[in-house]
């Protein structure tokens, strides 16, 4: 038997800005409509899926996994936007990068709060 992850729901306060959010920090394509969310996909055919839902939002924690040059595409995206973040999850170590395994890794929020992850080894 085989299992796969193919998506999850994440919830959120405006399907709008949190789909695009992370779509324009990993340097994906747009987020596309399905029913009454908005899907960003991923290379591994796993997607997340962002549905509306009134506050309070219950923060979860992603972690995508990255080569070497996207991970600095996508941290000077986060420079760029003036966007905190940290070298661990439970955020004592601000403006640091973590290069636990050999690789490097960073921790930041989302629009919601919820914890973001970019990681080069896993």
């Amino acid at each position: 038997m085989s299992a796969q992850l193919n998506h999850t729901i994440v919830w959120c306060r405006d399907k709008q800005i949190s789909a695009h959010y992370l779509a324009e920090i990993l340097g994906l394509p747009a987020p596309e409509p399905f029913g009454p969310m908005l899907v960003v996909k991923f290379d591994n055919g796993v997607s997340l899926d962002f549905y509306d839902n009134d506050p309070p939002i219950a923060s979860q924690h992603y972690a995508f996994l990255i080569d070497d040059e996207d991970f600095d595409a996508a941290f000077a995206r986060l420079q760029a936007r003036q966007q905190r973040w940290w070298a661990d999850p439970g955020k004592q170590r601000p403006n640091e990068i973590n290069d636990y395994g050999g690789g490097r890794r960073v921790y930041f929020d989302d629009p919601d709060g919820h914890l973001l992850e970019i990681l080069t080894r896993s």
